[in-house]
């Protein structure tokens, strides 16, 4: 059975929603949940996640209110929860502190796009260790081989595959991207292949899941949080749809 992974980002569509949408997320039936921590300077996510993070911030999303609604529902939760985020807050935070908080929130691993992997390694990957805290890397198709692999190397729970080089939810992804979706089944690799960016339904989640472990959906979720008056039954219906 192929995962389905849903992102949506903190704190919205307003403060206190963000324990109700995990447990929804998982009582619909996705395998993993993958949280964005609202920052002020998105740039790998497009036009709607930049919306999102706004609209978080605007409502008083920070990363240590994050973790107390966290903390509130740990032991109901069943599936992966990863956050998602920028090294900057991270950093402001303090790393092991920051570290320490996931592990005690029921958080299993990290996505941090902009923290390049020798820094990673140098300064990051013992702590992430020492509080049992997975890190996933991400690859595009202009990734090579070789690099591929390095990062895989560095990388546990999973690794992320960008359907292409563009930002979140761009409309020209191109998401049947056959040639380097085969080239990552082909590859020795020793994580399981998440792919993401693009994937809006059911048939796009089958589509680039064919030689991959799971899809990761954010946008097309994140969609009706923000513009569903109805989000919680949209949402649900929504997750129901793909998985069916």
């Amino acid at each position: 059975m192929k995962k389905l992974n849903i992102y949506f980002t903190a704190g919205i569509p307003q403060l206190e929603d963000t324990a109700d949408i995990i447990k929804l997320i998982q009582d619909s039936g996705a395998e993993m949940i993958e949280i964005g921590m609202p920052y002020s300077d998105p740039v790998a996510d497009g036009p709607v996640i930049q919306q999102a993070h706004e609209q978080a911030l605007k409502n008083g999303m920070t990363i240590e209110k994050l973790f107390s609604q966290l903390k509130t529902i740990k032991n109901e939760i069943r599936i992966p929860v990863i956050l998602m985020g920028y090294i900057n807050p991270v950093l402001s935070f303090g790393f092991e502190k920051f570290c320490r908080e996931c592990s005690e929130s029921g958080v299993s691993g990290l996505i941090i796009p902009d923290l390049p992997p020798i820094e990673f390694e140098k300064n990051y990957q013992q702590i992430l260790k020492k509080y049992n805290l997975n890190f996933t890397f991400l690859v595009t198709p202009e990734t090579s081989d070789e690099r591929i692999r390095y990062l895989d190397s560095l990388s546990s729970g999973f690794l992320y595959a960008v359907s292409s080089s563009s930002t979140t939810g761009n409309d020209n992804t191109v998401l049947k991207n056959e040639s380097y979706l085969a080239k990552l089944a082909s590859l020795p690799l020793q994580n399981p292949v998440m792919i993401g960016f693009g994937i809006k339904s059911k048939e796009d989640f089958e589509n680039v899941t064919e030689k991959a472990a799971g899809g990761i959906i954010g946008t097309a979720f994140v969609n009706i949080l923000l513009h569903h008056k109805d989000w919680k039954n949209a949402a649900i219906d929504f997750i129901h749809a793909v998985k069916a």
